[in-house]
């Protein structure tokens, strides 16, 4: 499979889709769409795979408000024909303190769509100690 052309493009309209969905306590759910059984997600550390249960863990949190800003977008294309997506931005959840973010995400082709074959979360925290 060769270089998708439309990487920025897709990786930009994934991303809005995706964070649309997750900031919606309503939709989050709905997520489930965008993985399946090869899924891998790493969540502030913690490995889980699977569509299931990365959802057991999305549907887990509690918080109900997300106020997120988006600082950038970095999509480069993969040779299956996939995209790696780079985001970098702040997020507030409820009345917590903003904290800067990092999440990577690579789309797996699958047909004429794709799905999220790789998700990894992190707060960007420093132990200043």
């Amino acid at each position: 499979m060769a270089l998708n052309p439309q990487y920025e493009v897709i990786g930009k309209g994934f991303v809005q889709q995706y964070y649309a969905m997750f900031d919606d306590p309503a939709q989050r759910q709905n997520l489930m769409n965008m993985y399946n059984t090869e899924s891998f997600m790493t969540f502030e550390g913690l490995q889980i795979q699977g569509a299931m249960k990365i959802m057991e863990k999305l549907t887990s949190l509690t918080f109900q408000k997300i106020n997120r800003i988006i600082t950038a977008i970095d999509s480069q294309p993969m040779f299956d024909g996939g995209v790696l997506i780079n985001v970098l931005g702040r997020l507030q959840t409820d009345e917590d303190q903003p904290h800067a973010y990092i999440q990577t995400f690579v789309l797996k082709p699958i047909g004429v769509s794709f799905y999220v074959q790789h998700d990894i979360f992190r707060l960007a925290l420093h132990d200043t100690v």
